[in-house]
């Protein structure tokens, strides 16, 4: 089994790998043509970036600058927004739902190292997936851990780490993210 293989399957694999290698540059090329052809030339998604990606949804719009790590794991629902500075590292799915926006600067990390020193040396990963619902509000910097589920209409304060699932209709804020107590 390749390593590309063993990330796509969900299990260990080293990212330190020739064909791992060529998809992110080809990641690389595509947001480098998003994040600098002009904004009227460019439209809400550059046509290479859309083309990365697994699946867009009709009036998705990704405000400059942004990163993905391969592109070719997400997926956005109709309707997506991202404002400047997100980064998307997808070393495994990441799933989008109809309406959600992320305010700028937002991360969304798949990617989980190994945590033995060694191990991580040599490149080890593995990527979790993130899947999040419809209608959900992202805020400012808030930063969306590996293999967590956000549900439908949840809001996430700006500057939040998730590293829990999220259930739907919640608002949840800080480091860690916790629950806001409902009046």
């Amino acid at each position: 089994m390749t390593e590309c293989e063993k990330m796509q399957a969900g299990q260990w694999y080293c990212c330190l790998d020739p064909e791992l290698d060529a998809l992110r540059a080809r990641a690389r090329r595509a947001v480098h043509a998003h994040n600098t052809c002009p904004p009227d030339t460019r439209g809400a998604l550059a046509p290479e970036l859309q083309a990365l990606f697994a699946s867009t949804g009709s009036d998705c719009f990704l405000e400059a600058p942004f990163h993905c790590a391969y592109g070719v794991n997400i997926r956005l629902g109709q309707r997506v927004y991202f404002n400047a500075g997100c980064v998307v590292l997808d070393t495994a799915p990441v799933r989008v739902g109809d309406g959600t926006m992320f305010g700028p600067h937002v991360q969304i990390y798949c990617a989980q190292h190994a945590k033995d020193p060694v191990e991580r040396a040599q490149g080890l990963e593995i990527g979790l997936p993130v899947t999040i619902g419809q209608n959900v509000w992202v805020g400012g910097g808030a930063i969306l851990m590996p293999g967590i589920t956000i549900g439908d209409n949840a809001t996430i304060g700006a500057g939040s780490v998730v590293t829990k699932d999220v259930v739907a209709e919640e608002t949840v804020v800080g480091n860690p993210a916790r629950a806001l107590k409902q009046s």
